[in-house]
């Protein structure tokens, strides 16, 4: 009886999870609801406060969630593609890690200010994950080796703040990834 509870209440708190990321996603930095993410994930409100005793404490948990996942993707990415594509696909999962974001920008502010996250651990993590795919292409010849992740990071910061849309957004990762790209 006991593992039956704590496996609900480990998928209660993963659903949670996956419907706050995507309303926060959807929500393009309009305010969401908590009682709408707990009606959407079928449980409760006291299940989600249970889980989450605030919208703060659902943020760190939504970011750190995605952000171990952005940068495990490189890893997996390179295992299914060539380094090139694998780079321009992580970069389309690290587009969707930052439009969520953008709905949560009140409360990741207020993390931010608290120290509970440091934008130096969203970096760090990033950078490695880039790192780790321009090694790659380093090694099969599909990318330059004279570009650092550091750089390639500071560009898609640079894409994800100007971008209009998700098309522009497509266009620039597409021209982000031919200038590491080698001449072929």
């Amino acid at each position: 009886m006991v593992d039956s509870v704590r496996s609900d209440a480990r998928r209660n708190r993963e659903k949670l999870l996956e419907v706050a990321t995507a309303a926060f996603a959807a929500a393009e930095g309009r305010p969401v609801s908590l009682e709408s993410i707990a009606r959407d994930a079928g449980v409760g409100i006291g299940t989600l406060y249970r889980h989450f005793p605030n919208r703060e404490a659902l943020v760190e948990a939504i970011y750190r969630t995605e952000l171990a996942e952005v940068a495990a993707a490189a890893e997996q990415l390179l295992k299914r593609h060539p380094a090139k594509t694998a780079l321009r696909r992580w970069m389309d999962r690290y587009a969707s890690f930052v439009a969520a974001k953008r709905g949560m920008a009140e409360s990741l502010r207020a993390l931010f200010d608290q120290g509970a996250v440091h934008p130096s651990q969203t970096k760090a993590s990033t950078v490695g994950a880039v790192d780790l795919l321009l090694g790659a292409g380093a090694d099969d010849g599909t990318l330059r080796s004279d570009v650092t992740a550091d750089d390639v990071v500071s560009s898609l910061l640079g894409i994800f703040l100007v971008s209009d849309s998700p098309e522009q957004t497509g266009r620039l990762l597409d021209l982000l990834v031919a200038g590491v790209a080698t001449r072929e």
